[in-house]
């Protein structure tokens, strides 16, 4: 008994440094030679100041930019440490206030719009995190960002379709905007 007993602490050993040790090193090696920036967590920077990770949504409320999906975090908007969606199930009351003070907010900022809103600009997604919008989403925010930031339409429009990502491998997901992108040259622009 006692020479399993040692030939199983020595397995455990042997088991511990391999995939305790030299396999976490090999992969983390392997991820920042080949995809470093991703490895690092897609983060958008510019001049030296970090602005957020291209796959974190990000809040924004001010009518200048373009504002994204609802977060249904917990604790604050986008909290990347309690990615979860809200759950609430089409009959339930909360769901219905949470989109209605989003239909309220994007008609208080622009009145003028009698466009249909996009689902995705009243909805969280599974995750809460979500930092794409939908291209339709994106077009329906193009006046009110244009009027608010004295541009044309056309200038902001031409914007959104330069920062729209087509599907993934040409078949995967739908043509989307990335918000921090978008926003970022928004403020690029003077």
């Amino acid at each position: 008994m006692l020479k399993q007993f040692k030939t199983a602490l020595i397995f455990l050993g042997i088991f511990t440094v391999i995939t305790g040790i030299i396999y976490p090193l090999f992969v983390t090696g392997i991820a920042q030679a080949f995809f470093h920036r991703q490895a690092n967590g897609s983060l958008i920077e510019e001049n030296g100041t970090v602005y957020g990770s291209e796959l974190i949504g990000q809040p924004f409320s001010d009518p200048k930019y373009f504002w994204g999906r609802l977060s249904a975090t917990t604790s604050f908007p986008y909290n990347a440490a309690a990615s979860s969606g809200s759950n609430y199930g089409p009959s339930n009351p909360a769901l219905f206030n949470a989109v209605q003070a989003r239909i309220d907010a994007l008609k208080e900022v622009d009145p003028d719009n009698n466009a249909p809103i996009p689902v995705d600009l009243v909805t969280s997604s599974g995750s809460g995190l979500d930092p794409d919008i939908s291209i339709a989403a994106a077009n329906y925010q193009v006046a009110r960002v244009a009027r608010y930031r004295g541009l044309s339409e056309e200038q902001v429009s031409e914007l959104v379709s330069k920062y729209t990502e087509g599907r993934q491998l040409g078949i995967l997901g739908e043509p989307r905007v990335n918000v921090l992108k978008l926003n970022l040259a928004l403020d690029s622009m003077k």
